[in-house]
């Protein structure tokens, strides 16, 4: 018996062994399936559907403004055919103070990257970084009256929205549905086709100053160029050096500009909150031309090639030659320790870093404020700055520069401090958008009675 029942269990243990070996061998092949499914070719993990077409994009900041003109590829890489930039003129805290010197520098700019391209833009999509852009959620209901839903039914629900966050002497730059609901059930990525009697969306409502608007598009206009939308930095930045689970599972991009830095905040794969604190890393070269009564050059100079937000053992020994404001002779410089150039540049960054966590804390849009934080942007490159953020946010810190774009002409250009500009590409092609296929950017008019007669019309 004892041999019999031994004879039976080994059996069954071969069985069991050749129908292990059947399974992990489906097993296999079921990973590489699904692997060839979600990875697609050229190694890409996260493959994009472009919107047809070559674009044009402009970013306007404090220090520099970058054109880049390209399209995206089926392989899921945007590629730039032409690059142009130059030092900002006639621009302040990211607002126009100067008409003819932004003009002549934007000029520059798209010129260089039309010769690049071959191709000249009429039309161009730019950032907003002035005007002291706001944020807010309005939730929208729409009936829906149990017909199909179609696209006239979102841009009524979208409008609705924008009506209720209409503002005197502000503009709506953004009107993006976070995700909507159709009757009892949420998260619906695109309602179209679906039957209900209530639709209902979250609507991320982004606005800034009518004055500041009015300038873009004048200096834009005689630079011979049209807006083809106005996309806000954040969103740019965080389309540029996201991956795009960390702007499912929540993660805050920060762009350290030169004359402004911005916060946004993504979570469900949405910008759900922006903000603008007035401060970049402009004022922390005035700072250091101020206290130790250098130039602009110089201290910019010291801030870039030996600023740092951490002190170090050897600083207090390090000795940099500076030239003071008013010495003609070149050959009479004065010696300052590198501990004193730090000693200016830390208190800024220490000041900005408690802005952004009291930023972050009041925010209001749940755990997504809780995730990493992206630095990126040029300030973003000072040495040292990674770990006094991590420990002033108390949050995850990591440094962004631009993915998944190609044509970049050198190292510089691939860096953090142009990835609005990527971005600005992206968001051109299609990458941000809830329904990439329908534009929802405001349309303008101006008066009550206008105003009056597109309510009548939304709604009658």
């Amino acid at each position: 018996m004892s041999k019999l029942t031994s004879s039976k269990k080994k059996a069954q243990k071969n069985n069991y062994n050749d129908n292990h070996d059947k399974n992990a061998l489906t097993l296999a092949q079921s990973r590489q399936l699904v692997k060839s499914r979600v990875f697609p070719p050229d190694d890409l993990p996260y493959k994009k559907d472009w919107l047809p077409g070559i674009f044009g994009v402009l970013d306007i900041g404090s220090n520099k403004i970058t054109c880049l003109i390209g399209q995206g590829k089926p392989n899921g890489q945007l590629q730039v055919l032409g690059y142009g930039w130059r030092r900002s003129h006639g621009v302040k805290q990211g607002g126009i103070v100067n008409l003819q010197a932004a003009e002549r520098a934007i000029r520059s700019a798209v010129g260089q990257a039309e010769e690049a391209a071959e191709r000249r833009l009429s039309k161009i999509y730019v950032n907003l970084s002035g005007g002291k852009p706001q944020s807010q959620l309005f939730n929208v209901d729409w009936p829906i009256g149990g017909k199909e839903i179609n696209n006239h039914d979102i841009y009524r629900l979208v409008n609705e929205g924008v009506l209720r966050a209409q503002i005197d002497g502000r503009e709506i730059i953004h009107a993006l549905p976070l995700a909507f609901n159709v009757d009892e059930t949420s998260g619906v990525e695109d309602p179209r086709g679906h039957q209900c009697e209530l639709l209902s969306t979250r609507l991320h409502i982004i606005d800034t100053s009518a004055t500041a608007l009015r300038n873009l598009a004048t200096v834009l206009m005689r630079a011979e160029l049209e807006i083809e939308a106005i996309i806000s930095t954040p969103l740019a930045a965080g389309l540029a050096v996201m991956a795009p689970d960390e702007r499912e599972l929540g993660a805050t991009i920060v762009d350290m500009g030169g004359g402004t830095t911005s916060i946004g905040v993504f979570g469900e794969g949405q910008l759900l909150y922006t903000s603008q604190i007035p401060i970049g890393g402009s004022h922390i070269t005035r700072d250091i031309a101020g206290i130790l009564s250098t130039s602009i050059d110089t201290a910019e100079w010291l801030k870039t090639m030996w600023g740092s937000a951490e002190y170090s053992y050897d600083d207090e020994y390090q000795q940099l030659p500076i030239q003071m404001i008013g010495d003609d002779d070149y050959e009479v410089v004065t010696k300052i320790p590198l501990s004193r150039v730090i000693s200016i540049i830390r208190p800024r960054i220490e000041e900005t870093l408690e802005l952004i966590r009291d930023r972050l804390d009041n925010a209001n849009v749940g755990n997504a404020t809780n995730g990493r934080v992206i630095l990126t942007g040029g300030g973003s490159l000072l040495d040292g700055l990674g770990p006094l953020a991590a420990r002033i946010l108390n949050r995850q810190i990591r440094l962004g520069k631009p993915n998944n774009i190609i044509g970049l002409p050198d190292d510089t250009a691939n860096s953090a401090a142009f990835s609005t500009a990527a971005g600005l590409l992206a968001w051109a092609a299609g990458d941000g958008r809830t329904l990439a296929d329908l534009d929802f950017a405001e349309k303008k008019s101006e008066g009550f009675l206008k105003k009056l007669i597109e309510f009548i019309r939304i709604h009658i």
